[in-house]
């Protein structure tokens, strides 16, 4: 029993909270082994995009650091507290080790509308969003100053073109407001661009070539107008169905959030 009471108390846990700005997310896909079918193809494994955000739920830990102190290790798990109008993912496919780099071919799934990352943000953050939003009592109570920041703080500043008056600034906020108003608390995102990394699954696993200077790179970017989603690599482009790009060999993604463009 003493040796369990001073084993117990040499096992210090210590929690460190630290608020950093971030750039990008990224992504671990985790290795999967990759199977031959019966006609001898290989068959590529996948790991739904839902899965790898686990890695920003608060909960679960990633990134084993090992400390200066012997017998001390640290463990990291992520949350996020304010998401941007524009995010960038980037999933981490290329892998070095002592000899050469390997590519992850895993295909990671993903939504091209709708992204919904309202699980990953932290709870504080979302009540002071909605705690943000104004009252159509506190709309009409503001002056022109404070109605063009609120429009400004929501990104639709654009939407002030050629209005003078105040009661039309006033009408616009809250017209915007009614119609728009799950969209301003949500936080869900759709698709703009998406860079694949295109190799055969074989290339960096045998240690003959490096991936990355062997694969080709494309991307994938919708026409706003049409909605038409289209294939880019180089010169050559092509027309490609929305279905199809969740399914590619993603490299790194780029959403918009939803309240972003608001058609009036």
């Amino acid at each position: 029993k003493a040796k369990e009471e001073s084993l117990q108390s040499q096992l210090e846990v210590e929690e460190i909270i630290t608020t950093t700005n971030f750039l990008q997310l990224t992504l671990d896909i985790p290795e999967k082994p990759l199977f031959k079918d019966d006609k001898g193809g290989l068959v590529i494994p996948q790991e739904p995009l839902f899965n790898l955000l686990k890695k920003f739920d608060g909960m679960s830990f990633h990134d084993v650091i090992a400390s200066q102190n012997a017998g001390v290790s640290m463990k990291r798990r992520y949350r996020l507290k304010r998401l941007p109008n524009y995010l960038i993912i980037c999933l981490s496919r290329f892998q070095k080790n002592n000899f050469n780099i390997e590519k992850n071919p895993t295909i990671v799934p993903f939504p091209v509308k709708n992204l919904d990352l309202s699980h990953y943000v932290y709870d504080d953050e979302k009540d002071k969003k909605r705690d943000g939003i104004p009252t159509e009592h506190e709309i009409r109570e503001m002056d022109i100053k404070q109605l063009k920041d609120l429009l400004e703080k929501h990104g639709r500043l654009d939407l002030m073109q050629n209005i003078v008056e105040k009661g039309e600034l006033v009408t616009l906020c809250l017209d915007f407001f009614k119609r728009n108003l799950s969209q301003v608390l949500s936080y869900k995102y759709d698709l703009v661009a998406n860079i694949t990394h295109t190799v055969p699954s074989e290339v960096g696993r045998e240690g003959a070539f490096n991936p990355l200077e062997e694969g080709e790179y494309r991307c994938h970017v919708q026409h706003e107008a049409t909605k038409q989603w289209y294939e880019m690599q180089d010169l050559h482009v092509q027309e490609i169905m929305p279905q199809l790009i969740g399914l590619s060999e993603s490299y790194v993604l780029i959403f918009e959030k939803k309240n972003q463009r608001v058609i009036y």
